[in-house]
This record gives C-alpha cells, sequence and structure tokens, in this order.
C-alpha cells in the first residue's frame, strides 16, 4: 500500500543565482528539479523558527529566579560582556 502527502504548488521567485545554484545542488544529488531541496529547507526553518520561540519562553520562565547577590553579580557580568561587544 502506498499513501502519499497532498502537495500544494505554489509560485517562488529565486533570482537567476539562486535557481542556478538549486539546479546545481539537485544535479549533485542525483534528483531532477529542485522542489524536493525546497521543501526541506522550508521543514529546516520551520524547524529553527520553532526551535527559536521554545528557547525565547524558557528563557522568560527563568525570570525572577536570581536574587540578591547572585543576581547582582550575573548583571555586572552580563554588562562587562556588553562593553565588550561593543568595542570589537
Amino acid at each position: 500500500m502506498c499513501i502519499s502527502m497532498p502537495f500544494m504548488r505554489t509560485t517562488v521567485e529565486l533570482t537567476d543565482d539562486q535557481r542556478a545554484e538549486l539546479l546545481r545542488l539537485a544535479a549533485r544529488r542525483g534528483i531532477k528539479g529542485f522542489s524536493q531541496i525546497v521543501q526541506e529547507a522550508v521543514d529546516e526553518y520551520l524547524q529553527h523558527e520553532g526551535g527559536k520561540e521554545q528557547a525565547i519562553a524558557a528563557a522568560l520562565s527563568l525570570q525572577g529566579s536570581l536574587v540578591g547577590e547572585s543576581a547582582d553579580r550575573f548583571e555586572e557580568r552580563v554588562r562587562s560582556l556588553r562593553e565588550l561587544w561593543r568595542c570589537s
């Protein structure tokens, strides 16, 4: 039994260079066209964005977990690092 997933066709605007690079990559993989590569790229992007939202939520859940002297030391270390970034 073969189960196929429904796909939707859509139009994506690419530069000539992007199209050429996708075709080269498809040829190296031995596949015709580059739809599969675009699908993989979209899946990767969506997974990355979802992970980013989870990381932000996890970080925000820690708000207020450092208090007193620990919080002061951490804040000073962050301030020092930010100063180094501005100098670079």
